[in-house]
């Protein structure tokens, strides 16, 4: 296959099991070259959809193909040229962590420096620690590096920053750029809206095992308004508030209320809205937490299009 050719083509791929449907005739691309963020609510279909890109699943329908390879009939010849990179586990539990970088090392042609690498995704201090007495965030960075090791062109990470600090969080933000600048595709599942905002060249949304948008950051949360106005309280709405506040507002605004402490309001967002919400507050006994103007953020898109929120 050209090297201009996708990373990955899902094809109206369908998973079942027994009567559930996981994944419900699914079709997406990924570049080659780009981070691309697939995300979803718990029960999307997203993690089987990408087990079945590494090749852990075989399609019941459709067809899928990894660096134009068949993820299960040639998956001799692909799995040498990805990467995967776990939630948790896929180390043994008393194995030091370098000890364990070094076996997955050993099993590669053309391998990484094993010490270069744990010192890069900061293992270097902790290296002679069982796997079982690593913290969650150092458990993250074994397997990132486990993923790294073998010079992968494409590399499925999940959740790869979840128990880290914020410096080894933003630590291993530069490194998944530094991975892309070289031309390394990256696929990336994760609960941090600012981690997929932040890195994402491109964001698939499913729910419901079906792809339900795609976009760059910027193109799904400008939708039709380039700023919206955020109202979060201190206690549920009263039943039929949106509907009193769209009818306070009028035309040319459009107010949806993301769960039962938020709403979104976008169309004239600006100070007489903020003005007219404000009033609306003071009618109806709401009392806001935060009354912010800006533009809408990647949560609530998601929130918008799915009803649900990320949960770890």
């Amino acid at each position: 296959m050209p090297a201009s050719s996708p990373a990955v083509e899902i094809d109206g791929l369908v998973m079942r099991y027994g009567d559930k449907v996981a994944v419900d005739d699914l079709s997406l691309t990924i570049d080659r070259g780009t981070i691309t963020a697939v995300l979803g609510p718990n029960g999307a279909g997203k993690t089987t959809t990408l087990e079945t890109c590494e090749g852990y699943r075989r399609p019941q329908r459709g067809s899928v193909r990894v660096l134009g390879l068949d993820p299960t009939r040639d998956r001799k010849a692909l799995l040498p040229r990805i990467g995967v990179m776990l939630q948790a586990g896929g180390a043994w539990s008393g194995v030091r962590a370098v000890e364990m970088l070094r076996h997955v090392a050993s099993l590669h042609a053309h391998p990484l420096d094993v010490d270069a690498l744990a010192e890069r995704v900061g293992l270097d201090d902790c290296g002679r620690t069982p796997y079982r007495r690593l913290s969650g965030g150092q458990q993250q960075r074994l397997g990132l590096a486990m993923a790294l090791v073998g010079r992968p062109e494409l590399v499925f990470v999940d959740e790869p920053t979840a128990g880290m600090d914020p410096q080894a969080r933003r630590d291993t933000w530069e490194l998944l750029e530094e991975l892309r600048e070289h031309g390394v595709t990256v696929v990336l599942t994760t609960h941090y809206m600012e981690e997929a905002e932040r890195l994402s060249d491109v964001i698939h949304i499913v729910d419901h095992g079906r792809l339900i948008t795609s976009g760059t950051p910027l193109e799904l949360t400008r939708g039709g308004a380039h700023t919206t106005i955020r109202l979060v309280v201190t206690r549920p709405f009263p039943d039929g508030a949106p509907e009193s506040l769209q009818a306070e507002l009028g035309t040319g605004t459009d107010v949806r209320q993301l769960d039962e402490l938020s709403m979104v309001i976008s169309g004239r967002a600006d100070s007489t809205t903020l003005a007219v919400v404000s009033r609306w507050c003071e009618t109806t006994g709401v009392l806001p937490d935060s009354l912010s103007l800006g533009r809408r953020t990647l949560e609530d898109v998601f929130l918008e299009l799915t009803g649900r929120g990320l949960h770890p």
